[in-house]
């Protein structure tokens, strides 16, 4: 079966999918000066793109991890978390507190999602 990469570079891909299997991982990379929940409706909104990339859609998540520098802040993600999703279409999920590469990342998310058509060999 055919790995597909979008946008590869020596170090990551900003999309790798095998199977109809999707992965990839969101920063914000906008304005990391917002709080948590800013950070987040920037990670959710890179992330919108890249389902269109696959054709695919929040409803095709299948599991989130999370990396949060601050479990003082998951009230906050879990706030704009729940507002995101359709109803019934949650992922797993884990949470995990962490030091991340760039100290004014909040957050960090690695999604694996179902990619739609064209990607399923």
């Amino acid at each position: 079966m055919k790995i597909h990469r979008i946008n590869p570079c020596k170090r990551w891909s900003d999309i790798t999918i095998f199977n109809g299997i999707a992965h990839f991982v969101e920063v914000a990379d906008s304005d990391t000066n917002e709080d948590i929940k800013g950070q987040v409706n920037q990670i959710f909104s890179q992330a919108d793109q890249a389902l269109e990339k696959i054709n695919s859609d929040r409803s095709r998540k299948l599991s989130v991890t999370i990396y949060i520098t601050d479990f003082a802040n998951l009230p906050a993600l879990n706030e704009v978390w729940d507002a995101w999703f359709p109803e019934g279409c949650a992922p797993s999920r884990a949470c995990v507190k962490a030091e991340l590469a760039d100290p004014d990342y909040l957050v960090e998310m690695a999604f694996v999602v179902a990619a739609g058509e064209g990607y399923l060999s």
